[in-house]
């Protein structure tokens, strides 16, 4: 059966027969200047690669998650959106900013960060939804990856392809917001201003990207946009849908940041613009919604086949509580008394950062026992859970030297309204000792190439 292992090993043995080297297997990606300004100059030597079974697999238990996720607010909390978002850990000025130009459904606009293990099972350790989601350029890698004769004659060997997930945000965008591509809506995609200090470069080459699919957009952050006239506006321009990439974090920089965001998200509930995506999409992709998945009292609430991926997509994951919890085998523990033993096994984060910001890995050498009861303690019926321990497989990449060196990979799987939207790769080496993964510590970066469907 063709799998990931086995694409693997038979790249591997064909780039060593090839004698090519890493920097001519990566290609002109170095000299893409939209990818340098995000990921920097350099970039792993190779895609990751995913059997055809694999894929239909992860895209099912994909989709009961988000399912599953979505109907979270119904089943726990009578449809109270605002009770489901301070069960996640949100305040109140947070729910406040939630409820404001609620959308008919939420995104299917997604991208999971997953590790996959030895097994070949994959586990989300966070899944972020909306708009605000770095790497769905990860297609133009693969297609710069592809330009050499080694990888070109090996995918059409083996009959593999890729997603153009920029293509695929282009049309979520339009789909979900109500839009035909023949509409030709007015875009601003609006950042924070602390973060538009360091992205708008980025940004205005993303918007110039999207205009070779068709789509007028103007990078902004989102003090630039005024209220006037019934119509939202920036520079003076009418705009008639706002691309979000500020977070419901922002919303806490600082007191004046809800008057900041006011303007924009109330023209959104007057009906004289459209978010995409509106902030209730902050609350779904809270680490604290996976917690409740997981958290065995909720279990009677699915089907047998709901919790069957539930159980092989999720790792045990539980709030911060002191309480009884049941684990994996079963048993039953004081859930403080059991985080404090096996520390070694246990990661802590915040229900709502992202980034990799304010999580404690338990295993971390430089993390004493003292300093994790410290954190956990703290931690105590706040903001935050405990997950366990996922260690991702080793994956094998070309370095200058010639050398094949072990490298651990984040998966960022995208997924969209027609499913499987392609992957993000990040990686770091086994030697670096890095424990989150992310282009921000230091990872490089790659795309998927995955299994066509058999032909009929």
């Amino acid at each position: 059966m063709t799998d990931r292992v086995s694409l693997t090993e038979d790249y591997l043995k064909r780039v060593k027969a090839s004698g090519a080297t890493a920097r001519e297997l990566i290609g002109r990606m170095p000299e893409s200047k939209q990818l340098t300004t995000f990921y920097g100059n350099d970039f792993l030597s190779r895609p990751l690669f995913l059997g055809h079974q694999e894929k239909v697999r992860l895209e099912h238990d994909m989709r009961v998650w988000h399912d599953a996720v979505e109907s979270l607010p119904d089943r726990l909390f009578d449809g109270d959106l605002g009770a489901f978002a301070r069960a996640v850990g949100m305040t109140e000025v947070q729910v406040s900013a939630v409820l404001k130009g609620r959308g008919e459904r939420m995104t299917r606009q997604s991208r999971a960060d997953l590790y996959c293990t030895e097994d070949g099972e994959f586990k989300m350790l966070e899944c972020n939804l909306g708009s605000a989601l770095g790497g769905m350029d990860n297609g133009d890698m693969a297609a710069a990856l592809l330009e050499h004769p080694v990888l070109a004659e090996f995918a059409a060997e083996h009959r593999l392809g890729y997603v153009d997930t920029t293509e695929v945000q282009v049309a979520n965008t339009l789909l979900e917001s109500g839009y035909a591509r023949t509409d030709k809506p007015v875009v601003a995609l609006a950042d924070w201003p602390t973060s538009y200090q360091t992205l708008e470069s980025y940004n205005r080459l993303l918007c110039e990207r999207w205009g070779r699919y068709g789509l007028e957009a103007y990078a902004c952050h989102i003090g630039e946009l005024e209220v006037r006239d019934r119509r939202v506006r920036l520079d003076g321009r009418p705009i008639d849908l706002v691309v979000r990439c500020f977070m419901i974090e922002d919303i806490l920089e600082s007191p004046e940041a809800p008057a900041l965001m006011a303007p924009v998200l109330e023209a959104a509930e007057a009906g004289w613009v459209r978010i995409f995506t509106p902030m209730e999409t902050e609350a779904f992709t809270s680490k604290g919604a996976l917690a409740m998945l997981s958290d065995e009292r909720n279990r009677n609430l699915f089907s047998a086949a709901e919790l069957e991926s539930l159980d092989r997509l999720l790792p045990w994951t539980r709030m911060v509580r002191d309480d009884k919890v049941t684990l994996e085998d079963g048993s039953r523990v004081d859930l403080l008394g059991y985080a404090l033993d096996h520390r070694e096994s246990l990661a802590l984060k915040p229900t709502l950062s992202y980034g990799g910001r304010g999580v404690v890995l338990g295993w971390d050498q430089k993390v004493t026992a003292a300093q994790w009861e410290q954190e956990v303690r703290s931690a105590l019926d706040g903001p935050y859970l405990l997950q366990r321990r996922v260690d991702p497989a080793i994956e094998y990449f070309l370095d200058p030297q010639g050398e094949w060196t072990p490298w651990l990979v984040s998966w960022g799987v995208f997924n969209g309204v027609d499913g499987f939207g392609g992957c993000l790769a990040r990686a770091v080496p086994v030697s670096s000792g890095v424990g989150v993964i992310n282009v921000s510590g230091g990872a490089l970066a790659s795309s998927l190439l995955y299994e066509l469907p058999p032909e009929d």
